[in-house]
């Protein structure tokens, strides 16, 4: 159970690397990331880490490396106008909030077992959402409530609908179902998947589905120059081959890691930024 929570750590994790680039004379290239709800946490993930940015230096001929993870985005906010990255690979309500004002540009998707925020579920006692509406629904994602009302339940419920009850921890908010202390809870796929480690979790059940959401983008900012962006991008695609870069992806847990560009996202924009 230990290594299966270190999956999604180490994947969220891999993007704490900055990357110098031998064309940029020595200079670091930046890349945070930002990974908000996740399970576990960034220490963990360091031994997956430093092997991950091994593979990308040798693959990219980067001169140097340098990174930092985030959990919080207003600490990610500052971090970017203070030290300008080049590059993001980052949650995607946190994309979504900060792609026009931060400017991103997606430049590619990276998607992993375990990592969470590609489906979302309201799981109860219950047997329906009906259920639920009007009760206490406990989540660790009420820090976005804009996202989950206009990406995340698909028209089929506003946060409105119920009274809300922030969670602090991961798994908090199965506890609470279990305790009897909220009918209740809003969980996402990685959340969702361990029920079987939390006491009780086995007697909740799953009362309403979102579809399935893009996974998390790679991003460039506006500080990336031209070609920097465009070799890294080119790179996403090959970072897993040979034998050990599969290794080492498989270790981390990444599925797939392509490049990409905004139309990726495009469905999701239009749905984040409509007024309903």
């Amino acid at each position: 159970m230990r290594r299966r929570r270190l999956i999604p750590i180490a994947l969220t994790s891999l993007a704490v690397l900055t990357v110098g680039s031998v064309s940029q004379a020595g200079g670091d290239v930046k890349i945070f990331v930002l990974k908000e709800h996740g399970v576990g946490g960034a220490t963990q993930a360091q031994p997956f880490v430093d092997k991950f940015v091994d593979i990308a230096k040798k693959k990219n001929s980067w001169a140097s490396g340098k990174g930092t993870y985030f959990t919080d985005r207003k600490a990610a906010e500052s971090a970017i106008d203070s030290e300008k990255p080049q590059f993001m690979i980052l949650s995607l309500p946190a994309f979504l909030a900060l792609k026009d004002s931060k400017k991103l540009e997606t430049i590619g998707q990276l998607s992993a077992s375990r990592a969470g925020g590609l489906e979302y579920q309201i799981i109860s006692k219950g047997s329906s959402l009906a259920d639920c509406k009007g009760q206490d629904l406990a989540t660790d994602h009420a820090d976005d409530t804009k996202f989950l009302d206009r990406v995340v339940s698909g028209g089929a419920w506003k946060i409105s609908d119920f009274k809300l009850l922030a969670t602090k921890r991961p798994l908090q908010g199965i506890q609470k179902v279990v305790k009897g202390e909220a009918k209740c809870a809003l969980v996402d796929d990685a959340q969702f998947a361990e029920l079987g480690s939390v006491e009780g979790g086995k007697d909740l059940k799953s009362v309403w589905k979102s579809a399935k959401l893009p996974p998390m983008p790679v991003v460039a900012l506006p500080s990336a120059d031209k070609a920097t962006k465009d070799t890294f991008k080119s790179s996403l695609s090959g970072l897993c081959d040979g034998d050990e870069g599969k290794k080492v992806c498989g270790e981390i847990g990444i599925q797939s890691l392509k490049a990409a560009s905004d139309d990726a996202y495009s469905q999701i924009l239009a749905a984040y930024k409509k007024d309903k």
